[in-house]
C-alpha cells in the first residue's frame, strides 16, 4: 500500500507538467519515446538477462508494451484532444477495468470489488465533474483505450509476478518491461513522430527528464510492485486516488481554479471506498483460512 501511495504522490505532478510544458509544444511520440528510453536506461544497469526463461521475458516485454508503450501513446494524444481536467475526468473508469479483468483471469466474479470500484468512480466524478466540450467523444475513446492498457498491464503483472524466481529481485528483471515498451515507442515515433517539434528549452528537457527517470523509471517499478501486494479492490481504488492528488497539485502550485468543496467530498468518498474494501477483506480472510 505504501508503494501505491508514494507513486500517487509522484504521478500527481505528471498531468499538469504535460499539459503546461509539453502538450502542443513537443511532439507527443518523442515525449513518449524519451520517457521510456530514460526509464529503460536506468533498469538496464540492473538487468540480469540469464535469470529468466524465454517465456517470462516475453511476458514482461508484452506487459511493458501494453501498460507503458500503448498506454503512453494514447495518454499523450489525449492532451491534444482534451483539457487537463477532461483527461482527469475520463481516467476515473480505470478501477472498473481492473476489477473486471482480475476476476476474468481468475475465472470468477466478485460483486463487492465492483461495488468499491464504482464507489471510487463516484468519488472521482464528484471531484472532477464539469461540462465537457462538444467534440470530446474522440478524446474520451482515446483516454479509455489508454486506461484499458494501464489496467491490463497492472492485472497481468499481478498474475505474472508469482511465477518469477524467488531468488531474483524484481529490479534485476524489470528492464525487460521497459524494453517491451521501447518496442512500441520507437517504431511509433519513426512512423508518426514530428522531428520539427522537439524540445526548445532547458525547462522542457528538465520536465522530460523528471517524467522519464522519476515518474516512469521509479514510478512504474514501485507501482507494479505495490500492485502485487494488495487485493484487486484496493488497487482499483488507488487508481483513482490520482484524481484528488492531481487537483491538489494544480491548486497549490499552478494556482488553477479548483472546486475545494467538491475536492473534499470526493476525497472523502474515495477514502470511504478504501476503508470499506479493507473492512471486507479483513472479514473475508478468516473465512478463507477456515475453508
Amino acid at each position: 500500500m505504501g508503494y501505491l501511495v508514494g507513486v500517487t504522490a509522484l504521478w500527481a505532478f505528471s498531468f499538469s507538467l504535460i499539459g503546461a510544458y509539453l502538450s502542443g509544444q513537443v511532439d507527443s511520440y518523442f515525449a513518449v519515446l524519451t520517457r521510456i528510453a530514460l526509464a529503460a536506461a536506468i533498469f538496464l544497469f540492473w538487468l540480469r538477462p540469464r535469470r529468466l526463461s524465454v517465456g517470462l521475458v516475453l511476458g514482461l516485454m508484452a506487459i511493458g508494451a501494453v501498460q507503458l508503450g500503448l498506454m503512453y501513446i494514447g495518454f499523450y494524444q489525449s492532451f491534444l484532444l482534451l483539457s487537463v481536467p477532461e483527461v482527469l475526468l475520463f481516467t476515473i473508469f480505470t478501477p472498473l477495468y481492473i476489477t473486471l479483468l482480475d476476476d476474468l483471469l481468475k475465472g470468477r466474479f466478485t460483486p463487492f470489488y465492483l461495488l468499491t470500484a464504482a464507489l471510487a468512480v463516484c468519488g472521482a466524478a464528484v471531484i472532477r465533474y464539469a461540462d465537457v466540450s462538444q467534440a470530446y467523444w474522440l478524446g474520451f475513446l482515446v483516454v479509455q483505450s489508454s486506461n484499458l492498457c494501464f489496467a491490463v498491464g497492472q492485472v497481468a503483472y499481478r498474475h505474472l509476478a508469482p511465477r518469477l524466481p524467488r531468488e531474483v529481485a524484481h529490479r534485476h528483471v524489470f528492464g525487460w518491461f521497459y524494453l517491451g515498451a521501447l518496442c512500441v515507442a520507437l517504431p511509433a515515433f519513426w512512423l508518426f513522430g514530428d522531428a520539427t517539434a522537439m524540445p526548445t528549452s532547458a525547462l522542457q528537457w528538465s520536465v522530460l527528464a523528471w517524467l522519464g527517470i522519476v515518474a516512469s523509471g521509479l514510478g512504474y517499478f514501485l507501482w507494479n510492485k505495490g500492485a502485487c501486494r494488495v487485493d484487486a479492490g484496493t488497487l482499483a481504488v488507488m487508481n483513482n486516488a490520482l484524481v484528488p492528488a492531481g487537483l491538489a497539485v494544480n491548486l497549490l502550485i499552478w494556482n488553477r481554479d479548483a472546486d475545494v468543496p467538491r475536492l473534499i467530498v470526493g476525497g472523502a468518498i474515495l477514502v470511504a471506498a478504501l476503508m470499506l474494501n479493507g473492512w471486507w477483506r479483513r472479514r473475508r480472510m478468516p473465512q478463507a483460512h477456515a475453508a
